[in-house]
């Protein structure tokens, strides 16, 4: 993934890794065939979310977005990224977060999706970027059953050990799979 500005590509900076995901040995790291789990983390209002690494091409800063008319709630409209007309979802609209705050355009990003997993140029609007991190299989807690989530884009919550105040606590993470989102935005679209 790139970190990029409207204007310009410019290299992207060192991803912060979540060096508490690495287990000692790096080659036994689980997950899907031994594979780590790799996130790009970010903010809706004051909750934190991820999704694959695999699915984000790049990310930029806002730019003015031109709303559609008879669009679904959740297109927030089109963005000419570099040349290309490129379509933006409110991720708070589609996961119906509530007490949507003010977006604050000077820390908000677009999140460009890889094309491969929309049928057209795609981006989603979140509140901000964090980091790019790794985590290890037992980390994750996949049981729906336990948390009732009601909605099948929720893959499940990544728990992070982080210290505050000499204390330490749990952060959860809501990972969610922005392929199961678009899809399903996608046949909403054609009912429209």
């Amino acid at each position: 993934m790139t970190a990029t500005n409207e204007t310009a590509e410019s290299p992207a900076q060192p991803a912060q890794e979540n060096k508490s995901a690495y287990s000692k040995d790096q080659t036994q790291v689980a997950g899907p065939a031994g594979k780590a789990i790799h996130v790009v983390e970010f903010l809706l209002g004051n909750e934190h979310y991820a999704v694959d690494l695999t699915d984000v091409r790049e990310v930029v800063e806002y730019t003015a977005i031109t709303p559609l008319p008879n669009a679904p709630a959740a297109v927030q409209g089109i963005i000419d990224l570099r040349g290309e007309i490129t379509t933006i979802l409110d991720l708070r609209q589609r996961l119906n977060i509530a007490g949507q705050e003010k977006l604050v355009k000077e820390t908000s990003r677009i999140m460009v999706l890889d094309e491969k997993i929309t049928r057209v140029k795609t981006g989603v609007l979140v509140d901000d970027v964090l980091a790019v991190s790794m985590f290890e299989r037992k980390d994750i807690d996949t049981n729906k059953e336990g948390g009732n989530w009601g909605d099948p884009a929720i893959l499940g919550t990544i728990r992070r050990k982080i210290k505050e105040l000499d204390r330490e606590k749990t952060d959860l993470i809501i990972w969610i799979d922005i392929r199961q989102l678009t899809q399903s935005l996608d046949e909403k679209t054609k009912k429209v």
